[in-house]
């Protein structure tokens, strides 16, 4: 890509981010050793969720550099459209998490997200838990 990343639109930095994350999780569970498909979805759902997403963020916020925080910013005050299941806090907060990886990804920082995705079963731990069987 000519463009740099700060000339991107940060809504298509979080379109990428969100294709880039639902790999890597489809990627993590399989190596998990789940294999059957109806688990792996229900799964990879709750993974990729607008509220586990801003979850995340909200984990990470501490550990971000200068530049990853203003990803961060731009990403939660972009204006977009939001889905009627999800609050528009939560929802632009997931979109924040998009854009940071979709930046992460087109700056080939892949150790950083990398290293950062590695950390997001520990996070996920945390949280309350979610039946993801239903």
């Amino acid at each position: 890509m000519n463009k740099k990343w700060q000339d991107i639109n940060i809504l298509l930095l979080a379109y990428l981010g969100d294709g880039v994350y639902e790999l890597w999780v489809r990627k993590h569970l399989i190596e998990q050793g789940l294999a059957k498909v109806d688990e792996l979805h229900k799964k990879t759902t709750y993974y990729v969720q607008a509220k586990t997403q801003a979850a995340i963020l909200k984990e990470l916020m501490a550990d971000l550099d200068e530049t990853e925080t203003s990803v961060v910013l731009r990403g939660r005050n972009a204006k977009g459209h939001y889905p009627r299941n999800v609050s528009v806090v939560t929802y632009r907060h997931a979109t924040a998490f998009e854009a940071l990886v979709g930046y992460w990804y087109l700056t080939g920082n892949l150790e950083r997200m990398t290293d950062i995705f590695s950390r997001i079963d520990g996070i996920l731990e945390k949280l309350p838990a979610v039946n993801v069987d239903s």
